[in-house]
């Protein structure tokens, strides 16, 4: 226990909890709202949806891949759904299987233009989000779906109490979510063989194709995962926001990422874990929350989140050369 305690205070993921302490000790303390639970499962229900994409992102991003046409898939798994849904009986179990199932499909076809055409991953994920887009408000017209199926919107809560102030306590379909992605993504990378695997490959891809890893299958592994998640995302917002808007999605991939990176994921692979996801995710929340209560403008948090971008690439560019001089030494040395 000890010894385990010790590696954890080596680790990048102490250091952030450490930041996120401070930070909720300054707002607990400027601000009345912020250590209630009210404010705290608000905050987990309007954060679920970047969650659950961070979760599914950290696992491409350790990969050595990257993808930033979930926002667009998310968009297209949720239309589909809902309006499937809207014309069917087809219920909870229904709707989050087509979502999940056209987001998966939408990943696997990320996977195969990425493998075998040997794409540059952002390049490709850029042009097939667009590619999604489109054809989606080509044949929607850009039409919202304000009328949804009462048991959608009705929504799913589980453990309810009633507080003292008579204000009502509960886990909601988006927490709900959000925590079976970030437990998926732990026994993925944690607990199977096929997570290793993936540390394995984007730490050395060369190394792991010479092993005999199949990197066609690995390929189609973590993009049709981080598909799946955005189709169980769409389904998380689209029941908060009780409609479905075609655009309501786009532009919100710098989020996930920034929350992804700062969570300690390297932009090169081989670096990440899913505690780490949820830390970033979390600082860049309650810093985000802390803004809004403290009535400080959001475009400080749009600043934010591209430094933390910056700053990412620029380590990662460091990391880079680092290792070209050691290797470019050894070889020398040799």
């Amino acid at each position: 226990m000890r010894e385990a305690f010790a590696r954890f205070r080596r680790s990048y993921e102490f250091w952030l909890l450490l930041a996120i302490l401070a930070v909720c000790v300054v707002l607990s303390l400027t601000t009345d709202t912020f250590l209630t639970m009210q404010n705290l499962l608000d905050l987990l229900t309007t954060n679920a949806y970047t969650g659950i994409l961070c979760a599914g992102l950290v696992v491409v991003l350790i990969a050595g891949g990257i993808d930033l046409s979930f926002a667009a898939v998310a968009t297209v798994s949720q239309y589909i759904a809902l309006t499937v849904a809207n014309a069917y009986p087809i219920g909870w179990v229904g709707t989050i299987l087509i979502a999940c199932g056209v987001g998966t499909a939408l990943g696997l076809i990320n996977a195969v233009v990425i493998y075998r055409f040997r794409m540059v991953a952002l390049i490709a994920t850029i042009a097939l989000l667009n590619v999604y887009f489109g054809l989606l408000i080509v044949f929607t017209r850009g039409e919202w779906i304000f009328q949804l199926p009462g048991w959608f919107t009705d929504g799913i809560s589980l453990f309810t109490v009633t507080g003292e102030n008579g204000y009502t306590y509960s886990l909601n379909l988006q927490i709900l979510m959000l925590i079976a992605a970030f437990a998926g993504t732990w026994v993925l990378l944690g607990r199977t063989n096929i997570g290793r695997q993936i540390y394995a490959m984007g730490g050395n891809p060369d190394a792991a194709q010479r092993a005999g890893f199949n990197m066609f299958r690995l390929n189609l592994i973590i993009f049709g995962y981080l598909g799946l998640f955005a189709g169980l995302a769409s389904v998380a917002e689209a029941q908060l926001a009780r409609s479905v808007m075609p655009n309501a999605l786009i532009g919100k991939e710098l989020d996930v990422l920034a929350a992804v990176v700062l969570g300690g994921a390297s932009l090169n692979g081989g670096v990440g874990t899913a505690f780490g996801t949820f830390l970033g995710l979390t600082l860049i929340s309650v810093m985000r929350n802390g803004m809004i209560l403290a009535g400080v403008s959001s475009y400080w948090m749009q600043a934010v989140t591209g430094l933390v971008i910056v700053a990412a690439m620029s380590l990662t560019a460091i990391q880079v050369r680092r290792g070209q001089r050691v290797r470019g030494k050894v070889g020398a040395a040799a």
